[in-house]
C-alpha cells in the first residue's frame, strides 16, 4: 500500500468517525430540542385549557368551545382530562373517545410535571380554586400521542444523513487534493532519483524545508558516492601509469645478470606505490550518515600499541584530549591518520611525544609533536615515497597516505617545528 493510500484510507477513518460521532451528538441535541418544544407547547395549551374552565355553584365547567380545535375530534392525536382532589375524572375531552392516556391524575397545588409515557407527551399541573369560599384542588392534564414527534426526528435525520454525506465527500475530495498536492515533492523527489540514475541529472534539486534534510543528505550520499568512485579510478589509473617506468627498468635490468639490485630496488619502489593507490582509493571519505567516533579511546589504543613497539625508548607520552570528544570521521580514517603521524613520531623522539586534540571555531584538530631532530624547511615530506633518512623503515607513503585522508575531509595537514624541539604535525578538518 502506497504512502498516499494509507494517508487516504487513515484519514476516511477518521473522517467517518468523526462524522459518526458528529451525527450522534446532533440527533442527540434535537432530540432534546424538540421534546423541550413540545413540552413548551403543552404547557401553553394547558394554560388555555384553565382558561377555559369555570367553577361555580355546580362544580367545575369547561366551555364547549375549547381553544385548541384538535381537542374536539377524536384521534386528533392531542387529548385533554381534568381530575378532582382524589383522581377521579370530571372532564375529559371530545378526542379523548375510546383511547387509555396515563394522566397524572392527582397533583399538589403548583406542582408541574412533564413525562413521556405509554406514547405520549404529557403535561400535568395541580391548581386551586377558591369560589365562594370554597376551595377545590384540579389536576389538568394534556397529552399529545408521539407520531408527530417521530415524524420530526425522522425527516430530520434522512436530512442530517444527506448533508453530512455530502460533507463526507467534500472533505474526502478536498483531502485527496491536499495529499496530491502536500505529497507532490515526494513524487518529484522519486522522479528526480530516477533521472540520477539514469544520468540525466547531477543532483536533487530544491525541496520545502521540511524535505531539505533529507534531500541534503541523499545529495551528500550521491556525492560521497561519486567521489568515491572518482578516487577508486584515479589510483587505479595512476597506479597503471606509475608502474610503467618501474616495469620498464625491471625489463631492462633482467637482460643484465649484474643488475640484480636494480631489480630489488625497483620492486621496493613498485611495492611502495601500491601500496599508497590502494591505500588511497580505499579512504573512507566524509559521509553524512556515519556516526560521530569518539576521539579519546582511539588515541590510547594506538599509543598503548606503540609503547608496546617502541618498550626500549620508554617514550614520555603525553595526552591531552578534550572529555568525551567526538567527531564525525570514520573510524579507520582516524587510526591510519593518527597512527602514521603517531608512529613517526615514537620512531624520531628522544624521550617525549605529545597528542593534542579537541575543536575550535574553525573545527576539528589533532596535533602530534616529538623532541626529535624535527623537519628541515626546504624538506617535501607530505610528498610520496619522500623519506628523510633511507635507514630507518619505511615506504615513505605514511604521511602521503594522512593528506590524501584530509583532503579527503576537506582539511589539511601542516608540518611545522613544535615547542619541544621536533616535528609537529597538525591536522585540522572543518566543522561537520
Amino acid at each position: 500500500m502506497s504512502l498516499n493510500e494509507r494517508i487516504a484510507l487513515w484519514g476516511a477513518m477518521v473522517l467517518t468517525l468523526f462524522m459518526l460521532l458528529t451525527a450522534v451528538a446532533l440527533d442527540s441535541a434535537y432530540q432534546d430540542s424538540t421534546i423541550s418544544t413540545h413540552e413548551a407547547r403543552l404547557l401553553g395549551q394547558l394554560y388555555l385549557l384553565v382558561s377555559a374552565a369555570e367553577f361555580g355553584s355546580e362544580g367545575l365547567i369547561v366551555s364547549e368551545k375549547l381553544p385548541e380545535p384538535r381537542l374536539s375530534y377524536p384521534g386528533s392525536g392531542l387529548y385533554a382530562q381534568v381530575s378532582d382532589s382524589r383522581g377521579r375524572p370530571l372532564w375529559r375531552s371530545p378526542s379523548l373517545a375510546g383511547l387509555k392516556v396515563p394522566f397524572d391524575v392527582h397533583l399538589t397545588p403548583g406542582a408541574k410535571i412533564f413525562s413521556e409515557s405509554g406514547g405520549f407527551f404529557v403535561e400535568s399541573m395541580g391548581i386551586v380554586w377558591v369560589s365562594g369560599g370554597k376551595r377545590q384542588t384540579f389536576t389538568f392534564s394534556i397529552a399529545e400521542d408521539l407520531s408527530s414527534y417521530h415524524f420530526q426526528i425522522a425527516r430530520y435525520r434522512r436530512s442530517l444523513a444527506v448533508r453530512l454525506g455530502l460533507m463526507s465527500v467534500l472533505l474526502l475530495l478536498t483531502q485527496a487534493a491536499v495529499l496530491r498536492w502536500g505529497l507532490s515533492p515526494l513524487r518529484r523527489v522519486a522522479q528526480e532519483l530516477g533521472e540520477i540514475q539514469a544520468g540525466r541529472r547531477e543532483r536533487l534539486g530544491k525541496y520545502p524545508k521540511d524535505l531539505s534534510p533529507l534531500t541534503e543528505s541523499l545529495n551528500q550520499l550521491i556525492r560521497h558516492e561519486r567521489a568515491q568512485q572518482m578516487r577508486y579510478r584515479d589510483a587505479l589509473a595512476e597506479l597503471a601509469h606509475s608502474l610503467k617506468t618501474p616495469l620498464a627498468v625491471m625489463h631492462a635490468a633482467l637482460e643484465d645478470e649484474g643488475l640484480r639490485d636494480t631489480v630489488v630496488e625497483q620492486l621496493a619502489r613498485m611495492d611502495r606505490i601500491v601500496g599508497h593507490q590502494l591505500q588511497r582509493a580505499a579512504t573512507a571519505a566524509p559521509s553524512g550518515f556515519s556516526a560521530p567516533c569518539s576521539i579519546e579511546p582511539v588515541v590510547h589504543k594506538i599509543v598503548g600499541s606503540l609503547e608496546r613497539v617502541h618498550f626500549e625508548k620508554r617514550v614520555d607520552v603525553e595526552i591531552l584530549v578534550v572529555p568525551d570528544l567526538a567527531y564525525r570521521v570514520d573510524e579507520s580514517d582516524l587510526y591510519e591518520m593518527l597512527g602514521n603521524l603517531a608512529d613517526n613520531a615514537f620512531k624520531w623522539c628522544r624521550r617525549k611525544v605529545r597528542i593534542v586534540s579537541g575543536t575550535d571555531q574553525a573545527g576539528f584538530f589533532l596535533f602530534v609533536e616529538d623532541d626529535g631532530p624535527g623537519i628541515p624547511e626546504d624538506a617535501k615530506v607530505m610528498e610520496r615515497g619522500a623519506r628523510l633518512d633511507e635507514s630507518v623503515p619505511g615506504h615513505g607513503i605514511g604521511l602521503a597516505v594522512v593528506k590524501d585522508i584530509a583532503e579527503a575531509y576537506g582539511g589539511k595537514v601542516v608540518a611545522a617545528r613544535s615547542d619541544l624541539g621536533g616535528a609537529l604535525f597538525s591536522i585540522r578538518l572543518p566543522q561537520r
